[in-house]
């Protein structure tokens, strides 16, 4: 096996993939049969395991992943043209999450929506916009039973949702609708900064994703999909055939985006480093410019509401760490943390870092990596990373498809690595129920 055999390269990073996952299962079962304090009866994930019982709805997903790979390795999907390749990511990706939602049942799809333990208790006596950034923003406020120091993003959203006069079941596909825009949006700046044959390429690995899971039953969908339309709208902003105001209005639309993101989650301010990264590959330091100005849009609003967000970081990580800091062993759950990370992102991982150092996509690579070094430092990496770090992952793996070297060859589909992840969402779904 030479560096130039593709397929070898493929067998590579999938081998070093396993045996990562292997040491790291086997570490997360030493850790819950010696009693470590871990927090949670079930490691790495937050969840209890269990098996899919046998319905008709376990089958959906299975059918799901074979019909994307058949499709996929056609050559008439190379032919495609690049408005129809999006579209049909974005239904195969809405299938796929669709399916694994309700691989345990039909319950799978409004979990989310009617947990008794999560946001929708906390939503009694609020009937407006003003009164959840009170709760949010104000600790003896009543309203605001355990929510101050949170953005307010995520409360409101669901808010928004469930005041829609449709029955839980509906609201749950409208959200996974939602929520299958981020392949899309990822696809756009994969195709700007890695090219049209590498992007197209990506796209089954980003479809059957095991990370689709959480896509569908949790709050940070909102924060991926407006992290990747800020990302996307930036790539698109800088583009050397973009010039003008057409670039400076993209330019701020990317930084109303991203600040708009950060109204969800606080993690997703990394993003920023992506976009500043971008531009300077680009020669566009300008653009860092509208786009400041373009967040300060949104944070200026909710500071003129009442939530300060800077402030609400300091209480939410204080917070945090009061909650977990005696419960769950920052020694033990640094590993199990970044093993959930490899794990949801399959081999496609591993063959994106190995590529780091040669693909112009490396702005999106170093703000999402960032970010997971970060959590790990500060210590807020104990559980849920599947939840928290959802938006990461996409741009984590961005570069998976792209040529081994600068103007190196196209790589052939990778169909190895995107079946591994496929079958690597079926087997998380098919063991595990989610906490919501």
């Amino acid at each position: 096996m030479t560096t130039q055999d593709p397929r070898g390269m493929e067998r590579r990073d999938l081998a070093v993939w396993l045996a990562i996952v292997a040491v790291g299962l086997a570490m997360a079962a030493t850790g819950v049969a010696g009693g470590a304090a871990l927090g949670t009866d079930a490691a790495p994930f937050l969840g209890v395991y269990h098996l899919v019982e046998a319905n008709p709805t376990a089958l959906a997903a299975p059918a799901v992943a074979v019909a994307v790979l058949a499709v996929a390795r056609r050559r008439f999907a190379a032919r495609l043209s690049w408005r129809r390749v999006l579209w049909l990511s974005y239904l195969a990706s809405l299938a796929w999450q669709l399916a694994l939602a309700v691989m345990p049942g039909t319950e799978g799809l409004t979990r989310y929506l009617t947990d008794q333990d999560g946001y929708r208790p906390q939503l009694t006596g609020i009937g407006s916009p003003a009164d959840l950034l009170a709760a949010v923003s104000d600790p003896a406020n009543p309203l605001s039973t355990g929510m101050t120091g949170r953005p307010p993003g995520s409360v409101l959203s669901l808010w928004a949702v469930t005041s829609l006069p449709l029955p839980d079941a509906a609201l749950g596909a409208l959200w996974a609708a939602m929520a299958a825009t981020v392949v899309p949006l990822t696809l756009l700046a994969a195709r700007s900064t890695c090219g049209p044959v590498a992007a197209r390429r990506l796209a089954p690995l980003l479809i059957l994703a095991p990370w689709a899971i959480w896509l569908t039953v949790g709050p940070d969908a909102v924060t991926a999909v407006l992290a990747a339309a800020a990302l996307a709208a930036a790539a698109h902003a800088s583009h050397r055939r973009r010039h003008g105001w057409s670039a400076t209005i993209w330019a701020v639309a990317s930084g109303l985006l991203l600040a708009s993101a950060t109204m969800f989650a606080y993690l997703a301010a990394w993003f920023g480093l992506s976009i500043v990264c971008l531009y300077f590959a680009r020669r566009r330091p300008w653009h860092n410019l509208a786009t400041g100005l373009g967040a300060l849009i949104p944070l200026g609003l909710v500071q003129l509401a009442g939530f300060d967000w800077a402030t609400g970081l300091t209480v939410a990580y204080h917070g945090f760490l009061e909650r977990i800091e005696f419960n769950r062993s920052v020694l033990w759950w640094i590993p199990l943390s970044l093993l959930v990370l490899i794990l949801v992102c399959g081999p496609p991982i591993v063959s994106s870092a190995r590529k780091m150092r040669n693909t112009p996509a490396w702005p999106f690579l170093v703000g999402s990596a960032a970010a997971v070094v970060f959590s790990v430092v500060m210590g807020t990496a104990r559980g849920g990373v599947e939840q928290t770090w959802l938006p990461l992952f996409p741009w984590l793996m961005i570069a998976a498809t792209a040529p081994a070297r600068p103007g190196g060859p196209p790589l052939p589909f990778p169909w190895m690595p995107a079946a591994a992840t496929a079958a690597t969402g079926l087997v998380i779904q098919a063991v595990l129920v989610p906490p919501w």
